[in-house]
């Protein structure tokens, strides 16, 4: 089918990850992919939360919000608490972050990503973990800098991408017009590694088989890969 930007089934849109693009955070990272733009930073804390204190590890977390205008009406500000939405978006961003991340050598740390949706055009929440690795790993290499550590506690790099089925055809990296009005969308979270760590799938109209699952699988699977490549350019990696 022919999509609003033009893209193939299979095709992301542009991506582009600004790393320290501003603020005072130990790792900061402006993910942007088509017009859904993010800005990640990930702060360090002495001490984990007292329910894991003298268990010898450090504790990662994530954070989510959005900017009132970053839809197309503005949005009010959770000034009494964050929504039952924004709530399940952080802790999938918690877990996510924590899969890279081996807890017991980041020591007596606390790291908090805060994912901050300046523009949002569908996979706010697939964005905010993208960036919010490139943040939390700037952070770790900024720690060992500070003498904080040893050596970087990053294990694997993680990524996450939308993909759902609209009109009966699989689409990679949903847009909110298509989000919107898919039969289902998906949000499939994985590691450089292959493993995936969290697929989250809901059918709006219509039940998929197994067959049509394996297909979003291996759409996100090659969507993913470009982003780790993306994120190993934005880290200076090989």
């Amino acid at each position: 089918m022919q999509r609003s930007d033009g893209r193939t089934a299979d095709v992301l849109r542009t991506v582009r990850i600004t790393r320290d693009a501003f603020g005072f955070g130990e790792g900061v990272a402006l993910f942007e992919q088509g017009g859904t733009r993010v800005l990640c930073a990930a702060s360090v804390e002495p001490g984990v939360p007292s329910w894991l204190r003298g268990q010898g590890q450090g504790w990662v977390t994530g954070e989510y919000a959005l900017l009132p205008r970053a839809t197309n009406t503005r949005n009010r500000r959770e000034r009494n608490g964050a929504s039952g939405r924004t709530q399940e978006i952080q802790r999938l961003i918690g877990r996510a972050l924590r899969v890279a991340v081996d807890l017991r050598a980041l020591g007596d740390h606390t790291i908090t990503v805060d994912c901050d949706v300046l523009q949002a055009d569908g996979g706010t929440r697939c964005a905010s973990i993208t960036g919010g690795y490139v943040a939390l790993a700037l952070a770790c290499h900024r720690m060992i800098e500070r003498g904080m550590l040893e050596h970087s506690p990053i294990t694997q790099a993680v990524a996450a991408i939308s993909c759902g089925y609209l009109h009966g055809a699989a689409l990679l990296d949903l847009d909110y017009s298509e989000d919107s009005a898919a039969d289902m969308d998906c949000n499939v979270v994985q590691t450089d590694s292959g493993g995936i760590v969290e697929v989250q799938c809901t059918a709006e109209k219509r039940a998929i088989s197994r067959d049509e699952l394996d297909v979003l699988l291996d759409l996100a699977t090659g969507g993913i890969s470009q982003l780790f490549a993306a994120q190993r350019t934005a880290l200076g990696q090989p």
